[in-house]
């Protein structure tokens, strides 16, 4: 019987990452993801898709799980990154190197930094870097509609959806739910007009 590892080795057609290089590069991404799990989109891509450990038609896939699991996006989208590379042992791997930069560095400001929270020039620093997050998100999630979206209706839904959870606050999940049910329904039909 074939590990998990090799099955995703030929799943893939290239060879996994070791344990440690995964561990190694989601502590990288982790280190470097300022303003929560949307802004690690740009940096995965850079690490995994270049490498070739996973396919920029795979990313769009990975995050729309994570998102849809209860949990941490950033979290999320390790587990399920490391999983597609090396099964069960790469999601521990991803994700406790994608954890443990920020678990150390909240430990270090709780310790160091509440003192310092209101301090004008710490307040600068962090209005500073809000700019670069907003851009960090808006750059991969524009790249993920142009590849995602082939057609003129899968346009019009990224709209509306954009649309509705933006301006009028309607939560994604029901939204998600009503997508996932007309995509049944729709995939049913055509399903029964070919047999036919």
């Amino acid at each position: 019987m074939k590990k998990e590892a090799d099955i995703t080795e030929l799943e893939k057609g290239t060879k996994a990452p070791s344990l440690w290089d995964m561990f190694l590069v989601f502590s990288k991404i982790g280190a470097f993801t300022i303003g929560g799990g949307y802004a690690m989109i740009p940096l995965i891509r850079d690490e995994l898709v270049k490498r070739g450990w996973i396919s920029d038609e795979e990313l769009p896939d990975i995050i729309a799980l994570a998102q849809s699991a209860p949990g941490v996006l950033a979290v999320n989208m390790s587990i399920f990154s490391g999983y597609r590379m090396r099964g069960v042992k790469g999601s521990i791997a991803a994700t406790i190197g994608s954890v443990l930069p920020s678990f150390i560095s909240i430990l270090l400001i709780a310790m160091i930094f509440t003192g310092y929270q209101d301090n004008p020039t710490v307040i600068r620093i962090f209005k500073g870097i809000r700019p670069v997050v907003v851009s960090l998100i808006l750059v991969p999630m524009i790249n993920m509609a142009k590849k995602g979206n082939k057609t003129w209706w899968a346009w019009l839904i990224s709209a509306a959806t954009l649309f509705m959870v933006a301006f009028l606050g309607y939560s994604p999940i029901y939204i998600l739910l009503v997508l996932i049910v007309a995509a049944f329904a729709v995939a049913t039909i055509k399903e029964r007009k070919r047999n036919d």
